[in-house]
């Protein structure tokens, strides 16, 4: 198992080398330039779903940080950041934006499912669209828990489990009907390239609760009717997403002591 997780893993970082090359330039410039912090495909503001609450003064870690815009937005709110990720291009650009427009935390490449960063050091961990979809839920939920310190919180964003359920086997847009069932969709391995884990809601509080975590909220987010089609990632449209929620909000609070992956 641990021969087939790291090819996966491997699978995986070249295909983030390769979707890169459309963050840099002017889209990734303007995501770091934005002045609030949104959510998912649809750009659903901070301010109206409140699940981070104030940051100023916390120690924040952003796990599959990708081009670390999430971590821009949160070190102008007054966080200390660091953002990790599994793609050295994702990290390049991402000190290119911090040289060009600012502010500077610290970078640090690693898989979220083996994170090199001391246990009980961060307040708040989040990831969005990054660790939830692309690592393995046993294996990067220990490592968030591992490092937050008790009364911490857990704040990440993943596709929702019915567009993971209605998206064909070779890829492409979510359909109105189911395309396989939701066992299966635990973990796809799709032709295309890339691994990915759309765990069942049951499946997440029980392995959220396993490493010692309270579910506070679960939030579907929906697309705005009149909202245009995402320019980069194709898996649902705005009429799918307008009608079933394409991504689910979670957020957690690390109540207990964390357990071993296995225990």
């Amino acid at each position: 198992m641990e021969g087939e997780r790291a090819d996966e893993i491997a699978v995986n970082r070249e295909l983030w080398a390769l979707v890169n090359e459309r963050y840099t330039g002017p889209a990734a410039e303007a995501l770091w330039s934005r002045p609030e912090m949104v959510w998912g495909l649809y750009d659903v503001p901070e301010r109206q779903l409140g699940v981070l609450g104030d940051v100023d003064g916390l120690d924040v870690l952003e796990l599959a940080c990708g081009t670390a815009y999430c971590s821009a937005w949160l070190t102008r709110s007054g966080a200390r950041v660091v953002a990790a990720d599994l793609s050295a291009e994702q990290l390049r650009t991402a000190r290119d934006l911090q040289r060009r427009t600012g502010p500077a935390f610290p970078l640090v490449q690693a898989d979220a499912e083996h994170v090199p960063l001391a246990s009980g050091s961060f307040d708040l961990v989040v990831s969005e669209h990054g660790a939830a979809a692309w690592c393995d839920p046993e294996r990067w939920l220990a490592e968030a828990a591992r490092v937050l310190r008790p009364g911490g919180r857990l704040v990440f964003l993943t596709n929702s489990l019915l567009s993971a359920l209605c998206v064909p086997d070779d890829e492409g847009v979510a359909t109105n009907s189911l395309q396989r069932g939701q066992r299966a969709a635990y973990h796809v391995r799709w032709p295309g390239g890339g691994a990915e884990f759309h765990p069942s809601h049951g499946d997440w509080i029980r392995l959220l609760r396993r490493f010692g975590f309270s579910v506070e909220a679960l939030h579907e987010l929906y697309a705005p009717p009149d909202a245009p089609d995402h320019p980069f990632y194709e898996i649902v449209t705005t009429a799918w997403a307008s009608q079933w929620p394409a991504e689910e909000l979670w957020v957690a609070w690390r109540t207990t002591a964390a357990v071993t992956r296995n225990g």
